[in-house]
């Protein structure tokens, strides 16, 4: 059952959800962190918040949001430096050739892993989303490569209660991101203690994977740490509600967590610009129970012996079953 997983949702799933067009967002989100807070509480079964370091926690506030969360019920399930907002990163972070600029991002990724551990967090999420290049003969790939290698293993080195995990994402803000697919994440910490990777199925649909697959993938090479949960077209990284364009995809996904023995976080990372922020979290929940059913009401086994016959009207007919069971 989904139940035996952490329900989990990044913070700003609850805030003004700005863009690019309209700065101070849509309405219908909080402006504060407390009146996120308050908005999150309104979803039943919600486990914990992810946290973006700098944008909710810092130096001086690190008790009062420790406090904050705890006296409503919440775990910290994720602390995230910030790597792509500030105009230092812009011609990257851990793969810089700057070696100042890689020696502030790997203290930033630091002071995060400090954080985390002071408020009893296990995870810390490096998204080196302005580590790649716009144009031909902008990068050195295999310098960029062994930077980034060595900025991981620093910080991974620096404090084993605290995990470090990397997030893939195939473009933006680069148009080409070095870290782009599952295959290059797992080769990014291979041999690497204390890493792992964050799955965000957003990020594998717009790199044209197939999710489950990339479940599959991550979990054979023991690295499938974190998930986030959103959908999108294939096209960009819309971060829509869960189930929205992908719902065959999703029942893939969900029976392939459970083959592969995932028992982790399943967070939101969406962003309900024009919708309610408290209906938009109900519903992608709902959408996870209502998949998980379904899978489990099929049957596992049934699952696998159609998998096993690999032949496509099985297919079909297996996933009208599903829906309707």
């Amino acid at each position: 059952m989904y139940k035996n997983y952490k329900l989990g949702a990044c913070l700003p799933t609850f805030g003004s959800c700005a863009d690019r067009f309209c700065l101070s967002g849509y309405g219908k989100g909080g402006k504060t962190m407390e009146e996120m807070v308050e908005l999150a509480k309104k979803v039943e079964g919600l486990d914990g918040l992810e946290l973006v370091s700098n944008w909710h926690i810092n130096d001086r506030n690190i008790r009062y949001v420790e406090k904050l969360f705890k006296d409503n019920g919440f775990e910290i399930c994720m602390v995230v430096p910030d790597l792509w907002t500030r105009a230092e990163w812009g011609s990257g972070s851990i793969a810089s050739s700057d070696k100042e600029t890689r020696k502030k991002a790997i203290e930033e990724i630091k002071k995060s892993i400090d954080w985390a551990a002071e408020i009893g967090c296990k995870y810390v999420d490096v998204w080196p989303g302005q580590d790649g290049y716009d144009y031909p003969f902008q990068a050195d790939y295999p310098e960029a490569w062994k930077r980034m290698r060595e900025a991981i293993a620093e910080c991974a080195s620096y404090n084993k209660n605290v995990k470090v995990l990397v997030e893939y994402k195939m473009k933006e803000p680069r148009t080409h991101c070095f870290i782009s697919n599952a295959g290059k994440a797992v080769l990014l910490i291979q041999g690497i203690e204390n890493t792992g990777c964050l799955l965000d199925v957003g990020h594998s649909l717009a790199a044209g994977e197939n999710m489950a697959e990339a479940v599959c993938l991550l979990s054979q090479n023991g690295v499938l740490s974190y998930i986030h949960l959103n959908d999108n077209y294939g096209l960009w990284d819309d971060d829509l509600l869960v189930s929205s364009v992908h719902i065959v995809e999703y029942l893939e996904f969900i029976y392939w967590l459970k083959e592969s023995g995932y028992n982790g976080w399943l967070t939101l990372d969406i962003f309900p610009y024009r919708e309610e922020k408290v209906s938009a979290a109900r519903n992608s929940f709902e959408w996870i129970r209502f998949l998980f059913e379904k899978i489990e009401k099929t049957g596992m086994s049934e699952i696998r012996n159609v998998i096993e016959k690999a032949d496509g009207n099985e297919v079909s007919s297996l996933v009208r079953k599903i829906l309707s069971c």
